[in-house]
């Protein structure tokens, strides 16, 4: 997954410190009124959801904390957050399998857990090649999950009134922008190459913050379609941003030095234009 705010986590981690200034209801006072949200139904439930939440970027001790919840908590009101935890737990270990059965169950727990549809968009999609004979099934789940992301992060309100409305309106256009991204990589895979213009434009232009890589396969799939001056464009583009990484930077320009050199045959010109160097990169791409 891209790296956007993750509106459900940080939802959970903005309302941690309060819920466990909270005390469970006792047998001599009558029980609160009813949340408004999911909340821990007792100390130790948020003693472990504390856990699982502090354990972020140790894939191990996730996935320990995780199933220590779902195990000691099985009525958590977090049950599909701890999932889709540990599904992404498994993706940084490259576990593929694991992660989609872990995301699978996420949205069985929360068909609108937009997160969770979303990893398996993309873990789909970053794993389907065009020569797997199952590439259009494969093609066709990811796209359907990618839809689905789209259609619960556009119904969803603010999951946490202490999100400021900026920072939530950013990481719900990241997450439908992600959403074309892996819809439009698909269609590239598959050679649909005005499908895949259309959804990776989108994805450019729905961005809160501008990402290069997005524009990088925009410019791939003006390539493939043969719009040569369209794909020499964007890739420009990337090449001029200070801040583009460096890999993203020699991406673009070799995508603009075989567009220029296709299109030169195709029209015939005698000698193609020159090719502008690439600005200084400033950061190093970083895998999600």
């Amino acid at each position: 997954m891209k790296r956007t705010i993750l509106a459900g986590i940080l939802a959970v981690a903005a309302g941690a410190s309060g819920l466990l200034a909270q005390k469970p209801p006792t047998p001599q006072s009558p029980a609160p009124a009813q949340s408004k949200g999911p909340a821990p139904k007792s100390k130790g439930e948020q003693d472990a959801l504390v856990a699982m939440l502090n354990a972020q970027g140790m894939p191990d001790k996730v996935i320990e904390a995780a199933e220590a919840l779902l195990m000691k908590y099985a009525d958590t009101d977090f049950k599909d957050v701890a999932l889709f935890m540990e599904a992404t737990a498994y993706q940084q270990k490259g576990d593929l399998d694991k992660t989609q059965v872990f995301a699978e169950r996420a949205l069985d727990a929360n068909p609108k857990n937009f997160q969770a549809s979303l990893l398996l968009a993309e873990a789909i999609t970053q794993h389907t090649r065009d020569t797997d004979l199952d590439r259009d099934d494969k093609l066709a789940r990811a796209s359907k999950y990618a839809n689905q992301t789209i259609a619960s992060i556009t119904a969803a309100v603010k999951p946490n009134p202490q999100l400021a409305d900026q920072q939530w309106e950013d990481a719900r256009k990241d997450i439908i922008a992600e959403s074309h991204e892996s819809i439009g990589m698909g269609a590239l895979i598959a050679k649909k190459y005005d499908n895949a213009i259309t959804e990776l434009k989108a994805a450019v232009d729905g961005m809160a913050q501008p990402q290069p890589a997005f524009r990088v396969r925009l410019a791939s799939a003006y390539q493939a379609a043969g719009k040569w001056d369209e794909a020499i464009a964007q890739a420009e583009v990337v090449m001029a941003d200070a801040q583009a990484p460096t890999q993203v930077k020699q991406l673009a320009q070799a995508i603009r030095a075989g567009a220029v050199v296709a299109k030169q045959k195709a029209t015939g010109q005698s000698t193609p234009p020159p090719l502008a160097p690439a600005a200084p990169a400033q950061l190093e791409v970083k895998k999600p």
